[in-house]
């Protein structure tokens, strides 16, 4: 019998990401890419990846998050998959699921996918604050991202994380030049500029 199609998924939170990067080296017969927010319930390369894949293929994503909203949508996504016959491979985690998995496997999406979901709560939840915190100091603009406080901060536990810089300014809804102009006046000693952004826009 025929090895199936190694088939890879995608998703980038905007249409500036880079979405070689994610599965870049990875080796594939195909590729579906969606460019949309994690929160955002259209995904039609993800249904078109749904419909394409058959018994034997193997569906690779670089992360959990990439693939599913929160942790029931992983595990549903994951389940269905499974239930056909279809590998499910998470390149980040290091994890493959076959529908033949052990309890211990079993546990592993489970905590693993909770994980993500609670870090992505508390991002959002120290957004929010830093958003209250510089309304109450007055160096909050309604539509516009500055790297106020509570963002330094914020920038600083990412960067100190190994999260990347482009991935950091999209958590904090800034752009990269933003974070790169911060980290050279850091640099120098320099105090943190105080830099507009455009309009605001929901991150993940």
């Amino acid at each position: 019998m025929a090895a199936g199609q190694r088939v890879g998924y995608v998703r980038v939170s905007t249409v500036d990401q880079n979405p070689e990067r994610q599965l870049d080296g990875v080796a594939l017969d195909r590729v579906f890419t969606d460019k949309a927010s994690g929160k955002d319930t259209k995904r039609p390369e993800l249904d078109a990846l749904l419909g394409y894949v058959r018994e034997g293929d193997t569906v690779v994503v670089h992360s959990m998050d990439r693939l599913a909203r929160n942790l029931e949508d992983l595990r549903r996504l994951v389940r269905e998959l499974t239930n056909r016959g279809i590998r499910v491979e998470f390149v980040k985690e290091a994890l493959t699921f076959t529908g033949e998995d052990t309890p211990m496997a079993t546990l592993l999406l489970s905590l693993m996918g909770a994980v993500a979901e609670f870090e992505r709560s508390l991002i959002r939840e120290r957004q929010r604050e830093g958003i209250a915190l510089a309304k109450k100091r007055g160096v909050y603009k309604g539509g516009q991202r500055r790297l106020n406080d509570a963002r330094v901060e914020e920038l600083t536990v990412l960067l100190g994380a190994g999260v990347s810089k482009s991935v950091a300014a999209r958590r904090l809804g800034v752009s990269r030049q933003t974070v790169y102009r911060y980290l050279a006046g850091a640099g120098r000693g320099g105090a943190p500029p105080e830099l507009d952004e455009g309009p605001s826009r929901v991150t993940r």
